[in-house]
């Protein structure tokens, strides 16, 4: 049994480079109330997001940003509105796929599915960052 509500795109990251840092964008919808009762979907998610700051730092991941969207500032989004974004960085792909997968994740996971409407994470590479400097891409 899966994880996770969402699919997780394992073969799309699986085609990233294994030995290069990736940074995952999160976008979050979030439920009036949460599916279990206790409080708001953001209060769910806060409860998620305590428990798995530990494994996050374990996996060799890092919150580089996070915060509230505020307005759109350009184009329009087809798949609605998100109130939240964050933006981790993993030393690597398998990092990230390891954490998501761990039995450890399971329990945690339940906050957050009870808490959010929607989750989406974008897999990115870089070509340049403040924090790793450039990236010469190779194609």
């Amino acid at each position: 049994m899966s994880v996770h509500r969402e699919e997780l795109h394992v073969t799309g990251l699986e085609r990233l480079d294994v030995d290069e840092p990736v940074v995952m964008l999160n976008l979050m919808k979030f439920r009036e109330q949460s599916l279990d009762g206790d409080g708001s979907g953001w209060d769910a998610y806060q409860r998620y997001s305590r428990e798995v700051i530990g494994m996050l730092k374990a996996h060799g991941g890092t919150i580089l940003w996070a915060g509230p969207v505020e307005s759109m500032a350009l184009g329009d989004l087809s798949d609605g509105d998100w109130d939240y974004v964050s933006m981790v960085l993993y030393p690597r792909p398998g990092a990230f796929l390891n954490m998501m997968n761990s039995e450890d994740y399971r329990e945690p996971n339940l906050h957050r599915e009870n808490g959010t409407e929607k989750h989406s994470i974008i897999a990115m590479s870089t070509d340049y960052s403040k924090f790793l400097g450039v990236h010469q891409r190779t194609t």
